[in-house]
């Protein structure tokens, strides 16, 4: 299988750069393919927590190359404090690759991200104001400014100041504060000199990599239901996370793909505003949240949280032509007595299992429950399928005949070794 996809099932968060790690072992080229630095990867080694924001999460091994692939919006300043984090702590990043054709993130996408939230008042999206939104519409409009431009440095710098006299401009006319131009001029030229031997075409890179039958691992940000196109509009990213979207994003072809892996909580979570038919607004779902931890690596935001939704799970099996599913987080359940799964939807007292392709609709619907009893187990130190007690393999065995592919992969815990390979 030369390449792979991990995608997010959910609203994101579902723990894929722990996926994304244990693949890694596997590939030789670690390929990020869309999103920006609004998402976080954590991995955990040996106690050592890795809060991965742009480079793939495979940079952890050494066989691996990370790639930074051209439907990536860059923020320079985080990638190379990125870099100084983990190169001091003894991780090397001189193999990073960065397309020429991945778009730049500068202050004014972050000053404009900023004016559009506070303008929406109380129809906020939930935006990280980090800028994503706004780097992506100059892309569409064609007046972004790519990696590639670094090469030559006088241009580079000619190219920044003008597009920042041209922001500013607006920034102004819309309340905001002017920006210093000069200084962005001046710290964004250093960047380029330091971002330049990094810069390559990733597309020749890849396909070249798959000419000497190099395995090679795509890894998403966000998630399904966050897709610009298939998500839950208007809250969600400004890119294409799902499968479909890796092809654009890195200039391989679909046929070149072979395995598709989901990733999905064993319960749901999102951040922000927006539609979330489980959520539970109760003990329970402060249960999920705290002994999930469910903070944004990013942000530090507070996740919503709710009963695992194989409505979704449907949707995005579909969406992603998944050939498989990894379910994290199983031993967040472990105290409950009874653990619910959503396998339908109620609308004006019909019942309907597919998943509404309005938001409006899907805030209005109710979801239809099987019950299962809890294990009250910890599954921590499960390694084995033959290790889970008869209750956590009936829900896994549930979520396999509601979706519809295998589960295969089962995290039970945090750190980097917990987990096992799921057979029924």
């Amino acid at each position: 299988m030369p390449v792979t996809v991990v995608v997010g099932a959910q609203w994101g968060d579902e723990g894929k750069a722990k996926i994304i790690d244990l693949l890694s072992k596997e590939h030789t080229y670690v390929v990020r393919y869309q999103g920006g630095h609004n998402a976080g990867h954590t991995v955990v080694v040996d106690d050592e927590k890795y809060a991965l924001q742009l480079i793939p999460s495979g940079v952890l091994y050494d066989h691996v190359i990370p790639v930074i692939a051209n439907g990536v919006v860059v923020d320079l300043p985080t990638l190379f404090n990125e870099i100084d984090t983990l190169e001091g702590r003894g991780i090397s990043c001189a193999d990073l690759k960065v397309s020429t054709l991945a778009h730049l993130i500068f202050p004014w996408h972050q000053a404009h991200d900023a004016i559009a939230e506070a303008m929406r008042g109380d129809d906020k999206i939930g935006t990280t104001l980090k800028g994503i939104g706004p780097a992506y519409a100059d892309k569409a409009r064609r007046v972004g400014v790519r990696a590639g431009e670094v090469v030559d440095a006088g241009r580079f710098a000619a190219t920044v100041r003008a597009r920042a006299i041209a922001e500013n401009e607006l920034i102004e006319h819309a309340g905001g504060d002017p920006l210093d131009v000069d200084e962005i001029v001046t710290r964004f030229a250093a960047f380029g000199e330091r971002l330049r031997p990094h810069v390559t075409d990733t597309v020749t890179l890849l396909h070249d990599a798959l000419g000497r039958g190099a395995q090679i691992l795509l890894e998403g940000a966000q998630a399904t239901f966050l897709d610009l196109d298939h998500g839950t509009y208007p809250y969600v990213t400004s890119s294409n996370p799902t499968a479909g979207g890796a092809c654009a994003g890195t200039g391989l072809g679909p046929r070149d793909i072979s395995r598709i892996v989901g990733i999905t909580k064993a319960y749901t979570t999102r951040v922000g505003a927006g539609p979330f038919p489980t959520e539970l607004l109760d003990g329970d779902g402060d249960t999920l949240i705290d002994v999930g931890r469910e903070f944004g690596t990013v942000t530090g935001r507070r996740r919503r949280a709710g009963w695992l939704d194989c409505v979704m799970l449907r949707q995005a099996v579909r969406l992603n032509s998944l050939t498989e599913i990894a379910l994290t987080k199983l031993d967040v359940l472990d105290g409950f007595d009874t653990v619910e799964v959503c396998t339908g939807y109620r609308l004006d007292g019909l019942l309907i299992d597919a998943y509404p392709d309005r938001s409006d609709i899907l805030a209005a619907v109710e979801p239809v429950y099987e019950t299962l009893p809890g294990w009250k187990t910890d599954l921590t130190s499960a390694r084995e399928s033959g290790e889970l007690p008869a209750e956590a393999k009936a829900f896994l065995a549930l979520v396999e005949q509601q979706v519809g592919v295998p589960v295969n992969v089962v995290g039970v815990g945090a750190e980097r070794d917990d987990y096992l390979l799921w057979t029924a």
